[in-house]
């Protein structure tokens, strides 16, 4: 199973938070590092995650159009 981690960027909706991932990538000609953000949806059962929680998520089976994250711990 893959795991990333990241930042809670949204609590909006109902058992669901949207968590934001850094990586950085190198520029072909210049060679120079650069961060590239992307966001992931993940499943949070309890609501229990706040806003700006550092989290770990894992791959997981689908769960909706977007959702196929799961939270593993804080």
């Amino acid at each position: 199973m893959r795991t990333k981690k990241g930042v809670v960027v949204s609590t909006k909706m109902d058992k669901t938070i949207v968590v934001a991932v850094d990586s950085y990538k190198m520029h072909s000609k210049y060679k120079k590092r650069y961060r590239v953000t992307k966001k992931f949806f993940a499943h949070d059962e309890n609501n229990q995650y706040a806003l700006g929680s550092t989290v770990t998520i894992e791959e997981t089976r689908p769960m909706s159009k977007n959702k196929c994250w799961t939270v593993v711990s804080e």
